[in-house]
Formats: structure tokens, C-alpha cells, sequence
């Protein structure tokens, strides 16, 4: 995506993939804000955090990092990010990376500390305590509960086939 730098108050259009992006400034304020067709316009600079956090999650994100690739102040960044999305960015950077290891812990055989690491996190003892934390399950109580749940799934989609085949043969 291609991002013009307006005059202040200057309305800009942006191409994105799906659609039109509106990027507009306010006259006292120099962030400009994304409005992907929601309600609420997002900054610019928010906006691009947080598609830094979720392309680069597994990999060491700081705050200080994504604060300068959006060309802001680390405390800047801070204090709007928790204002606009309502999660600090340490939650955020955690949520992002427990999104992700719950799929690879639905999806996948791999060992939980191959989890961990390959989602971003940079200890064991990190990934358990942020998981547990968001999760309220550890990662292995969280695979077992999916595994468990999956089954009964299952066996419930068996019983449903059988009774249609026991009545067609009625």
C-alpha cells in the first residue's frame, strides 16, 4: 500500500487490496487515520504497529522498534496505542502471539517449547505464564481440552450419520 503524506486537513485515497482506504489529517494533530469502512478511524500510525506486530510476531518485537519504523516516540506510541486499541502493547504483542500458538497447538504435532519459540516468544517460562494468563489453560491443559473437544465433535457427527443412514434403511 501506498501512503501520500497530505497537507494538513488535505483528504488523501490510498489503494489497498480489498478496497479504498480514506486517509485524512486533522488541522491540530499530525496523525492521519485509516477508516477501513468500521466506525471508528484508526491512526495511521497505530494502524501500521500493529501490522508490524502481526507480520513480524514471531520474531523479537520492541516497543521501541515499531515505535521508530512508524516514526514516533516510544512513549507516544504507547500512550496512543493503549488509547486507541484499549490493550497496552506488551498485551497486545501477547495476544497476537497466543493467537497464534493456540492454532499451531490446535493444528499441529510440534512440541510446546517448538510452539513458544516459533510464535515469538523468547522463553518457555514466558510463553506459559502469557498463555495461562490470557487463556486461563496452560498450552498442554489448552491441546488436551481441544483434542477432548474434538473428539466429542466427532462422535457426535457419528451417531447424527448413523441415525440418517438406520432411518433411509427403514
Amino acid at each position: 500500500m501506498r501512503l501520500c503524506q497530505p497537507k494538513i486537513g488535505a483528504l488523501v485515497l490510498a489503494d489497498v487490496c480489498c478496497g479504498v482506504v480514506i486517509v485524512m489529517t486533522l488541522k491540530n494533530d499530525r496523525s492521519q487515520f485509516v477508516n477501513g469502512g468500521g466506525d471508528r478511524a484508526e491512526p495511521v500510525e497505530i494502524w501500521k504497529a500493529r501490522k508490524l506486530i502481526r507480520d513480524h510476531s514471531d520474531g523479537e518485537l520492541s516497543l521501541r522498534e515499531v515505535a521508530k519504523s512508524v516514526n514516533l516516540s516510544a512513549n507516544y506510541l504507547s500512550e496512543k496505542f493503549k488509547e486507541v486499541t484499549g490493550l497496552s502493547f506488551v498485551r497486545y504483542v501477547g495476544q497476537t502471539r497466543t493467537a497464534k500458538a493456540r492454532d499451531l497447538l490446535r493444528n499441529s504435532n510440534l512440541r510446546i517449547s517448538e510452539i513458544a519459540f516459533a510464535v515469538g516468544f523468547q522463553s518457555l517460562s514466558q510463553f506459559n505464564r502469557v498463555f495461562k494468563k490470557l487463556t486461563r489453560k496452560s498450552p498442554t491443559q489448552f491441546r488436551a481440552w481441544h483434542k477432548k473437544r474434538m473428539k466429542a465433535i466427532n462422535r457426535s457427527a457419528k451417531k447424527s450419520r448413523s441415525r440418517r443412514i438406520s432411518r433411509k434403511n427403514v
